[in-house]
């Protein structure tokens, strides 16, 4: 858990009062109708909150909320991770606002953007392979490599995101730093040695390095991340499907769908088969199945 608590500003049991740094992002002469916990986070604290406008309209934000240094960086990456979508495609997430650090509380930090209303239905299987195909076809890593311009983070992890040329040379330290992370939680394991030798010496090359072989080049494309249906739903007013939560930087488009592979996940071969029909899967093609089961790790 990556939140300590904010006394005063908890979200619910009649509360109105938000910090003045979440406040001075708020429309202009806005009064505050209430805060709500909405929804369940493993590391931060999530609710809404309820506006009456100058107008007399009423308009509805979402907010996150973490502590200390690491929840700091956590809101910046979503935030970052959240316009990089929103400038490519707006109507695929909600919009962004701000993200920064409670005035009142120095050590707490959030992320708030606009509230869509969202059912936990799947999305229509077309639908969303289009909006999600549109996304990495249409980004463009800025420096054209993969990688993204601040950490972010998958839960409360930090992804390795530092520029590469090389989609294998990126992936490899990516899952190199996944396994030093569970090393140091979990203690070394001599099974787990033997295995990683045999996945960065044979399996990553063998699988990886085609892509980028006689002739063959992979296009860097904004992935979200962490694409389960959980970070998934749509819009109640309008049909649209949405996603939401990402830890974006620029990947293999393939890479989105080993989030995909566990049998646990409700995005089935079916999303896969809709998507690429909208985009080819990448040569050499008889090494599909096996990248995929590669990035599900």
């Amino acid at each position: 858990m990556n939140y300590k608590g904010a006394n005063g500003l908890e979200f619910g049991g009649g509360n109105t009062k938000v910090d003045p740094s979440v406040l001075k992002h708020l429309p202009k002469g806005c009064k505050i109708l209430s805060t709500e916990n909405y929804g369940v986070s493993f590391w931060a604290s999530i609710g809404r909150i309820d506006l009456s406008l100058e107008d007399g309209a009423q308009q509805s934000f979402f907010i996150k909320v973490v502590s200390e240094d690491r929840g700091k960086n956590m809101v910046m990456g979503e935030f970052e991770s959240m316009n990089a979508v929103h400038d490519v495609l707006p109507e695929f997430v909600p919009k962004p606002i701000a993200c920064g650090t409670y005035e009142s509380i120095p050590d707490t930090h959030f992320f708030l953007c606009e509230f869509r209303e969202m059912t936990d239905d799947m999305p229509e299987t077309h639908k969303f392979a289009a909006l999600l195909s549109t996304l990495h076809q249409k980004s463009v890593s800025p420096t054209g490599k993969f990688g993204f311009h601040v950490t972010t983070y998958a839960g409360n992890l930090p992804q390795s995101v530092a520029w590469e040329d090389s989609w294998e040379t990126f992936f490899a330290k990516s899952m190199r730093q996944a396994l030093d992370l569970e090393i140091e939680r979990k203690g070394p394991n001599e099974e787990l040695d033997v295995l990683t030798l045999a996945l960065f010496d044979k399996v990553i090359p063998r699988l990886l390095r085609p892509l980028e072989s006689e002739g063959r080049s992979v296009k860097p494309s904004l992935v979200h991340g962490d694409l389960w249906y959980a970070n998934a739903g749509i819009d109640v007013g309008t049909g649209q499907p949405l996603v939401f939560d990402s830890c974006c930087f620029f990947a293999h488009n393939e890479y989105e769908f080993g989030q995909w592979r566990p049998a646990c996940n409700r995005f089935g071969t079916e999303y896969i088969t809709a998507y690429n029909s909208f985009v080819h899967i990448s040569a050499p093609e008889e090494d599909f199945d096996g990248r995929l089961d590669l990035y599900r790790l």
